[in-house]
């Protein structure tokens, strides 16, 4: 019924195209614009193709929108600007990479600082798009433009120019077009100027920003590098270098001391010790006989750390000021702080390394000290307990390293001298062991520690928050002693501590520290353990008693395994010769069905006919009687004896009313089947008669 009307929606953005005074604001205003221009509407393309009309679009998205418009409305217009110059309509695209567009929108960047986060992001949005479509064209642009790096640094604070210059980083696929990107900015000194960026003197969000910024340069061309199994990009190259992470210390350790300077640089520290891929030019790899996953460490990083681990370890001295913080456990004064947790990081990754020079100058600092006195200040901190964890496993249970003999022309070099003799890298690895256990009394705090939380919690005090922590530590020391690579030093280390420790110990590994492992190795829901062997005799099996549920069960699996004998198989089935071919007559007698045995039920429908047809009877109505005799039905029986004569059809010998179909199905089937040699019973009668109700 609807469609017999012709009716049909047209859309308001067709009915406003039609009038020649359409504006742009009465288009946006439209719910449906942005659907249509998807849709690629072409009156709706053909009005925003108009010179003037991506003007005022890209106009819309780049300048402030008057500020007496109502708060809830001021943005609609850029908003849904945006959105139409980033539909990805491939005439739009081509408008806007047109020399006038692109430099309205480039203008955006020369604005002041601050720049509007909305804006910005549409800003941002739009050139993501033409960089990913026009890549080519938007590169050759922004060549041309001197200030470009130095206009994207002056607005890094802000969180959409951030994202585009990663956007810029990842979003080229051709590997020429990328290699010249790269070598631009590279050129441009992007990556120091970065680092000049965290200073202290800087905001936090700039921090912030220019570190994200360096660690997302380092992981993508980490990527990149090892998909491509090329050589580090060029900016990944500079970050590694010796210099440039000597200006990054430098730079964030200079002047006062500022809490996200120093935590945005130390994350880009981590960024570059991690685990990296093996094999680049200019590597020195140390290689690990403990664990083959071990990162690859950039030597030149580590160089250029080592001269800053003092003021690192004055770090955990004297972090920056902060107030006393109030906490449900208690008031912290001084709080740990973001600063020395990830100092205490930026160590454990550096003695993931193992570096001789690097251990010699930690052991010379007393830093591992300083890591357990915070170990055992804030309880509550499991941050904190982890990374101080993982700097003692480090020490305990990574291998003396030999790293190879520099080349001849550099053994002169001041740098590659700690490194290049081995006797003296391992003479630094087990002075930093017996360091750990003579200095630092390892052992003996963790005994004090154990037994003073023993004696807390007697009195009903709580458990201590790194007492998880410390066991793991002590199950190092237990599983280091016993085989690793350093198992011989620390079983010394053992032997020399004083009588009354050394008892303890071996009786805190038998007790309490058994005891945890045991509590912490059983499963929280215990479930039946079923053990099998192949040693098992099967009589054994037989003997287990079952539930009286399964009584049944088992005793017809008994019935079923008392049935399978030797010749179980051979019972299935007919012998071939009790079959005839195709050509053959079918002689052979049903001696089978004698064996059958039946019986007899009750058929409940003839029962329930036989009370029915009685009732009728006794009604006495003779003319329900002569009703029903008038309905009376004949049925043939399904089986009809067969003659034993063979050749004689069975339609012979009797006939009967209405039964002419059976009749010529007899007489046609008669001289191709013949009866049995052995007829079956004859039945009393022929034909059976059923009463219908």
């Amino acid at each position: 019924m609807f469609w017999k009307f012709d009716l049909h929606t047209s859309s308001q953005v067709d009915t406003l195209l039609e009038r020649d005074d359409v504006t742009l604001q009465e288009l946006l205003d439209e719910e449906e614009v942005l659907q249509e221009c998807k849709a690629q509407n072409r009156k709706l393309l053909d009005f925003l193709l108009r010179p003037d009309t991506m003007l005022e679009l890209v106009r819309l998205i780049t300048h402030e929108p008057p500020g007496d418009i109502e708060e809830r409305l001021r943005f609609k217009h850029p908003n849904v600007a945006s959105e139409i110059l980033t539909a990805d309509v491939m005439q739009i695209n081509d408008r806007l990479v047109e020399e006038p567009l692109m430099s309205q929108i480039y203008a955006f960047l020369e604005q002041e600082s601050p720049l509007n986060p909305l804006l910005a992001s549409f800003f941002s949005k739009v050139l993501g798009v033409l960089i990913t479509r026009k890549t080519e064209q938007i590169l050759d642009f922004l060549r041309k433009k001197n200030d470009f790096v130095s206009l994207l640094l002056k607005h890094i604070g802000t969180s959409a120019i951030m994202d585009l210059l990663l956007r810029l980083l990842a979003c080229v696929d051709s590997p020429e077009l990328r290699k010249d990107l790269f070598n631009w900015l590279n050129e441009e000194k992007l990556v120091n100027r970065l680092i000049e960026v965290i200073h202290p003197s800087q905001d936090d969000e700039r921090h912030s920003n220019a570190s994200q910024s360096l660690c997302d340069i380092i992981r993508l061309s980490r990527e990149q590098a090892g998909s491509d199994g090329e050589d580090p990009e060029p900016l990944l190259a500079t970050l590694e270098k010796q210099e440039t992470v000597e200006q990054l210390l430098n730079t964030m350790l200079d002047g006062e001391m500022n809490e996200t300077a120093l935590v945005s640089g130390i994350q880009v520290l981590l960024t570059l010790l991690e685990t990296r891929r093996p094999g680049a030019e200019g590597l020195d790899m140390f290689p690990n006989a403990l664990e083959q996953s071990s990162p690859a460490v950039n030597r030149s990083v580590l160089l250029g750390i080592k001269p800053k681990l003092s003021d690192l370890h004055q770090l955990l001295l004297q972090p920056p000021k902060k107030a006393a913080m109030i906490t449900t456990a208690g008031s912290l004064d001084p709080p740990l702080g973001n600063t020395r947790l990830h100092v205490v990081k930026l160590l454990a990754a550096i003695l993931q390394s193992n570096v001789s020079s690097i251990n010699v100058e930690l052991m010379e600092l007393d830093t591992i000290n300083v890591l357990l006195d915070l170990f055992f200040q804030y309880v509550w901190n499991n941050f904190l307990h982890l990374q101080v964890e993982q700097c003692l496993t480090a020490v305990l249970s990574r291998p003396v390293m030999t790293p190879p003999p520099p080349p001849v022309q550099e053994e002169a070099s001041e740098s590659q001298g700690p490194e290049a003799d081995p006797t003296e890298n391992a003479k630094a690895d087990s002075s930093l062991i017996a360091h750990l256990f003579q200095n630092c009394r390892l052992v003996e705090r963790t005994l004090d520690a154990w037994e003073s939380n023993s004696k807390e919690q007697a009195n009903g005090g709580r458990r201590r928050g790194y007492m998880g922590h410390l066991a793991r530590v002590a199950n190092c020391l237990v599983q280091n002693s016993g085989k690793g690579p350093n198992q011989e030093l620390v079983q010394e280390q053992l032997k020399g501590l004083p009588d009354m420790y050394r008892e303890k110990w071996e009786g805190f590994i038998e007790g309490p520290l058994a005891e945890m492992n045991k509590r912490n190795t059983t499963d929280l829901v215990s479930t039946p353990v079923l053990h099998s062997s192949e040693d098992e005799d099967e009589s054994d099996l037989r003997n287990i008693g079952f539930p009286s549920e399964f009584a049944v069960q088992q005793t017809f699996y008994d019935y079923q395994m008392q049935q399978m004998t030797s010749n179980f198989v051979d019972q299935f089935g007919f012998n071939e010769d009790e079959f005839a071919g195709q050509e053959d007559r079918v002689n052979t007698s049903f001696d089978r069905i004698s064996d059958l045995s039946f019986d007899p039920v009750l058929n409940p429908y003839g029962s329930g006919s036989g009370e029915s047809r009685r009732r009728f009877e006794d009604s006495g109505s003779d003319e329900e009687e002569d009703i029903w005799e008038d309905k009376e039905t004949f049925y043939q029986t399904a089986v009809l004896a067969r003659q034993s004569t063979p050749g004689k059809s069975d339609g012979d010998g009797e006939e009967s009313e209405g039964s002419s179909d059976s009749e010529e199905g007899d007489g046609g089937s008669g001289d191709v089947f013949h009866s049995p040699e052995k007829p079956a019973p004859a039945a009393t009668n022929s034909y059976e008669k059923m009463e219908v109700d």
